[in-house]
């Protein structure tokens, strides 16, 4: 546990820093199982990240010490299961707002979670919740954003970072004390019972909202545009004068 540079309330005050971990978000579940119970805000960040682990089982790749790899510990025991999406919201609204307080725009959160510059794949999001009962226990929210990383390798054409796209390198540290005050901000909001409020913020930085654009869906390609996201988090896609809802597995963005 180490002093550090975060002003928020919660989120950070309990740093851990890793030379390498396999992935930080196994790393906080093996912690929050064997040790004494960790506070909330707990944030776990990893210098180097070699499995780090993204949304249907995808690996995410990141260059040693040159991007932020990290994992907040949370517990939202006053969400109900019913509305887990809300979390989802809060946290990638809050790493999207402190992005834009870097990038001016071009900051969207690709339904439900990727962060995007435009049409290029910033960083992501995986959040595990643990279930006891009705109710979340905890929340492990893995995040990995590419800051100052300029290669990437032939798999990942879409992937870009903040040094692609501002040609200067970032202190991490500083950046992970910025999102972590934004994230915690959000979080606090979605406690209060503002989730409408998030819901509309995060709308405002939905990717692809009230455009036309092309999907897969269970092999079948076809163009729609984006309306919404249902409180369950189900994506609504408008073809037609016919308005069908998406799970995660059920459909797919097809980005030029």
């Amino acid at each position: 546990m180490q002093n550090n540079i975060f002003s928020g309330l919660f989120i950070g005050q309990n740093l851990v820093t890793l030379k390498e971990v396999d992935s930080t978000n196994t790393f906080l579940k093996n912690l929050v199982s064997n040790s004494k119970p960790l506070p909330e805000g707990t944030v776990i960040m990893a210098e180097d990240q070699y499995a780090g682990r993204g949304q249907q089982q995808n690996r995410w790749f990141t260059e040693a010490g040159k991007n932020l790899s990290f994992s907040i510990l949370l517990k939202p025991t006053f969400l109900l299961l019913n509305d887990q999406f809300a979390l989802t919201q809060a946290i990638s609204l809050g790493v999207a707002k402190a992005l834009s307080h870097v990038t001016d725009k071009g900051i969207k959160i690709k339904w439900p979670n990727d962060i995007y510059f435009n049409n290029r794949k910033l960083g992501g999001i995986l959040i595990e919740n643990m279930v006891q009962g009705a109710q979340i226990k905890h929340s492990i929210i893995g995040i990995g954003l590419n800051i100052n990383q300029e290669q990437f390798p032939d798999y990942l054409p879409n992937a870009t970072s903040l040094k692609q796209i501002l040609h200067k390198d970032y202190d991490l540290k500083a950046l992970l004390s910025e999102i972590c005050g934004h994230i915690e901000a959000c979080y606090l909001q979605l406690k209060a019972g503002k989730a409408s409020e998030l819901n509309q913020d995060y709308l405002s930085y939905l990717f692809g909202l009230n455009e036309t654009r092309n999907f897969r869906s269970n092999g079948t390609l076809f163009s729609g545009t984006i309306t919404g996201v249902s409180p369950l988090g189900l994506l609504k896609i408008k073809t037609g004068q016919a308005e069908n809802e998406y799970n995660l597995k059920e459909v797919e963005f097809l980005i030029n």
